[in-house]
C-alpha cells in the first residue's frame, strides 16, 4: 500500500491536479502556491511510505534469515527502492525548500523585470525537481512490476 500511495499520489498530481490547477485558478501565483502546498503534503505522505517500505524490507530480510526464502528482498527491489528513497530525500530536504523560497521571493516582487529574473531563478531550481519526480514515478512503476512478478512466481511455485 505504501508504494501505491507513493506512485499513485504522484500520478494523480502530475496527471490530474497540475493541469486542473493551472486551467482553473488562472494565475501563476495562485496556482503555483497551491501546487507548492500540494507537493508539500505529498512529500509528507512519501516520508511515511518510505518508513513503511523500509520497515517492511527489514522485516522481510529478518524472516528470510529465519529460513523463508520467499520473503527475501531481491537485489533489483533493493536497488529500485534505494534509488527512489535517495531521489525523494534530495527533493524533500534539498531542492523543494530551495524552490519554495525562490518562488516566494519571486511572487513577493512587484517590479516586472526583477520578478522575471526571480522567476527565472526559481525555474532553474524547479526544472530538476520535475525530472526527479518523473524518474521516481518510472522507478516506482518498475518496482511495482518487480514486486508483482516476484509474487506471481511465488504463487506458481506454491501451486
Amino acid at each position: 500500500m505504501a508504494l501505491a500511495v507513493w506512485v499513485g499520489g504522484l500520478a494523480v498530481l502530475v496527471g490530474a491536479v497540475i493541469p486542473a490547477v493551472f486551467n482553473t485558478f488562472g494565475g501563476q501565483d495562485t496556482g503555483g502556491l497551491f501546487l507548492t502546498r500540494a507537493f508539500e503534503g505529498y512529500n509528507r505522505l512519501v516520508m511515511g511510505a518510505i518508513t513503511a517500505l523500509f520497515a517492511g524490507a527489514l522485516w522481510r530480510m529478518r524472516i528470510a534469515k529465519q529460513g523463508l526464502p520467499a520473503a527475501s528482498v531481491t537485489r533489483s527491489e533493493g536497488i529500485l527502492l534505494a534509488s527512489m528513497i535517495a531521489i525523494a530525500v534530495v527533493i524533500i530536504f534539498v531542492l523543494h525548500p530551495q524552490a519554495a523560497a525562490r518562488q516566494a521571493d519571486a511572487f513577493a516582487l512587484t517590479d516586472s523585470d526583477a520578478r522575471k529574473a526571480a522567476l527565472a531563478t526559481f525555474f532553474k531550481v524547479h526544472q530538476p525537481i520535475r525530472w526527479l519526480y518523473v524518474i521516481n514515478l518510472v522507478l516506482g512503476v518498475t518496482l511495482m512490476g518487480v514486486k508483482a512478478r516476484a509474487w506471481l512466481m511465488q504463487v506458481e511455485a506454491a501451486v
